[in-house]
Order: structure tokens, then sequence, then C-alpha cells
């Protein structure tokens, strides 16, 4: 530190270049954007800081003093390092964010509290996201997603990882048949003389009209309500809580029926390394949901 109490200004250095790169004092000052005057005041600050002049004014312009031909590699060198050191901060705060999506009936607050956990100044963001929005991964409003396998997306395109699997339950209504089971079968079910039941579509779950003339319905609730009513039955993943939340809807285990299948899937070739590190957070502390 000199004796106007101030350290090295990183401005005056590249000031200094410039002006030694142009051997003018009016060049460099068209170069900088600044004027002359004040460009030969910042000059002058910066020899009185390192006690030396840096620059002799010649007919032709300026030249630099032997004091000047040892400060501009090392200043040249400081600049460089500097502008090193902010690219490499820019590039890790641009590589540290992160936005997960995840959908209908997953909760995936303990991954996204053990990633905080080990990046603590990572940008993390979670969106929820409808069963229609997974093409959000491909879109690149999301960086990861969370979801029920299998998904609307190619397998070129997408890099999935297991994280668990949960078995199924039927959702009847109370007082049918089978609410007071303790298990059913997926042969009984498929045995039934309606059309055998398909235990995945692209909505991560499973609905049987049992009546003709019901419209396609798409909203869970109304599919809820329309399996409350007698007019459907539905086979979901036993983590999907939703349907508990109704006192007039019954959950039986369903025995032989394949296992609902939960992944993260990200973009193949994307060099964001906080998926990976998503990925090992997921797969340390998510586990299906007790039964």
């Amino acid at each position: 530190m000199n004796d106007l109490g101030q350290d090295l200004e990183l401005r005056l250095v590249r000031y200094f270049t410039v002006v030694a790169a142009h051997q003018h004092f009016g060049r460099a000052a068209a170069d900088l954007h600044v004027a002359q005057p004040a460009l030969s005041r910042q000059i002058q600050r910066l020899e009185k800081y390192l006690g030396t002049r840096l620059l002799d004014r010649t007919p032709q312009g300026t030249r630099l003093t032997p004091a000047g031909q040892t400060f501009l590699p090392r200043a040249q060198a400081l600049l460089q390092d500097a502008r090193q050191a902010e690219l490499s901060v820019r590039e890790q705060a641009q590589t540290e964010r992160i936005s997960i999506g995840y959908v209908e009936d997953l909760v995936i607050t303990a991954a996204v509290r053990e990633l905080r956990r080990r990046h603590p100044n990572a940008e993390i963001a979670t969106r929820h996201l409808s069963c229609r929005e997974v093409g959000s991964l491909l879109d690149r409003r999301v960086d990861a997603l969370i979801a029920r396998a299998p998904l609307p997306l190619a397998s070129d395109d997408v890099f999935t990882t297991p994280l668990y699997e949960e078995p199924r339950v039927l959702v009847v209504p109370r007082g049918h048949p089978l609410a007071d089971r303790a298990s059913v079968t997926a042969e009984e079910l498929a045995g039934e003389e309606v059309a055998p039941c398909a235990f995945e579509t692209e909505y991560w779950a499973s609905y049987r009209i049992l009546g003709a003339g019901v419209p396609p319905i798409e909203n869970y609730e109304d599919k809820l309500e329309l399996v409350a009513s007698g007019e459907a039955i539905a086979v979901l993943p036993v983590g999907d809580r939703r349907s508990s939340l109704r006192p007039d809807l019954v959950t039986v285990p369903v025995e032989g029926a394949p296992p609902s299948q939960v992944v993260l899937v990200s973009r193949k070739g994307d060099s964001n390394p906080m998926i990976r590190n998503l990925r090992l957070a997921a797969q340390a502390v998510l586990t299906a949901p007790a039964a």
C-alpha cells in the first residue's frame, strides 16, 4: 500500500498497458474512450503510486522508461490473472445452478435438502410439472426431471437413472366388492370382462372405465371422482397418497403387478455438473415410501 492509502488499481494498470501498446496518449485515449487529459492524470496517479516514471513523452508520442519496460510484462500478466480469476468465478456461478422438475404425486424434498447441504452456494430451483409438461426437460425449462417411468421421451435424447420402485395398489370406492380384500392379484384384474388393465400410461396412473359413454378425462381429481362414483377403478403406485385424502376411496395392495419405477432424467450431453450432484444426492436419500 502506498502513501495514498490505496491498493494498486487494475484500471490504472490497464490504462498503462494501452498507452504502452499505442505509444501515443491520443490514440490510447481514443481506444479507451476517455479524454486525453484524464488519461494523462491517471497515468500520473499510477506513477506516483509506484514512485517512478513509466512513460516519457517524445515528439512522436511516448516511450517506455526502463522502469516502464520492467513493469509492462508484469502489468500484462496481472491483468491476465485478474481476467482468468473473473472467468473462473463466472463459470462456476453459471454451472452451480439447477432447475429440478418433478411430477404429480412425487415428493423430492429430501433430495433437494441434501443437494443444498452438499452445495450451499448453488442456486437450486424446483418446478412442479403436470404429466403433460415433461417436455420441459428437452425445452430446457428444467435441467433434470424426477418422474415415473416410462416417459414419452426418446432414449437417444435423455440419460435415465433409476432411483427406486414402488408396488401398486388398487383404488376403489367403499362398498366395492374388492374394497375389503387384503390384496388382489394382477391376474384377477386382468381376468375381468372388460379390457385388461394397463399398468402404465402416459399419465403415470391406470384407470379402467367400467361403463360405456364416459368421455376421456385428463384431470386427476376428475378421475378420482369417476372412481368414487363406481364408474372406474384405478391402479396407482403406493406412494401416490392423493387418493387417501378422500374418505370414500379405499386402496388394496395389488400382487403381481409390475412396480412403478421412479427415475431421474437429464438431457444427454448436458455438461452442468449440478446434474451429477443431484443424481448423487437423490440416490443417497430418496427411497420408496412405506406402504
